[in-house]
């Protein structure tokens, strides 16, 4: 099963109960990966120094190509099969749309990955068990507009952001920004966790999400946006 952001086989290997080292949680990942056809293998660490002996192992084969955070580029994952170990949310969020033929995510952290878990619908790897993705039914009421025009202007935001391969735009941004401020009596009922659902619901990128719902938290908190000019006194209809 593959989701609407990964057309290629996705896996997370995680921490099982009663396990004390991660390195049978690392060969999970590895053995996964392994089984799955496509182009050479390149591994993702946080630093070029890794503490793992199997890691250490995997990385020195000849046709494995090492990567670390600094300096990196998802282009560089495109047509390759990806153990990407330990990324924490941000890096995760920035796999959206990479090409790669598949990718095992070795998890080191459960905050940092339950989102893109749900995003991505990976194989789940534990000892002596794989979990298979289940479709999931949404609830009812994630189905229900948003009131006052919300639901309208996330619909767009979320159709201009997809027109563009990085994401939303500076002026959509700073649209949205200008209508928080100018119509706030719009946007006093809705929750930030309502506008994170609804923009997810559209399948915007992560980063995307955290933006627009990072706005909306700004403005609860009571504090104003840096608006361009041209934008200052913006509304949407």
């Amino acid at each position: 099963m593959t989701s609407h952001a990964y057309t290629f086989p996705v896996a997370i290997s995680r921490l099982s109960e009663g396990e004390t080292s991660r390195e049978p949680q690392n060969l999970r990942a590895i053995q996964w990966l392994a089984d799955q056809p496509g182009g050479p293998v390149v591994v993702v660490t946080p630093q070029k120094q890794v503490h793992s002996d199997i890691l250490k192992r995997l990385v020195v084969t000849s046709g494995v190509t090492h990567l670390s955070w600094r300096g990196f580029s998802t282009g560089s994952l495109a047509g390759r099969r990806v153990l990407y170990a330990w990324p924490n949310r941000k890096h995760l969020n920035g796999l959206w749309g990479v090409d790669a033929d598949a990718l095992a995510v070795i998890e080191w952290n459960e905050d940092e990955t339950a989102e893109w878990i749900e995003d991505a619908t990976p194989v789940q790897l534990f000892h002596g068990r794989t979990v298979e993705p289940q479709p999931v039914e949404e609830p009812a009421d994630r189905q229900e507009p948003l009131p006052n025009g919300v639901d309208g202007i996330l619909e767009y935001i979320a159709a201009m952001a997809a027109g563009y391969s990085s994401g939303l735009k500076w002026n959509e941004e700073d649209k949205l920004k200008a209508d928080m401020m100018n119509r706030p009596e719009r946007w006093v009922p809705i929750t930030v966790e309502q506008v994170r659902a609804k923009c997810r619901a559209l399948g915007m990128r992560p980063d995307d999400v955290d933006t627009v719902a990072g706005f909306l938290q700004r403005r609860k908190e009571g504090r104003r946006f840096n608006v361009q000019s041209s934008y200052r006194t913006f509304r949407f209809n």
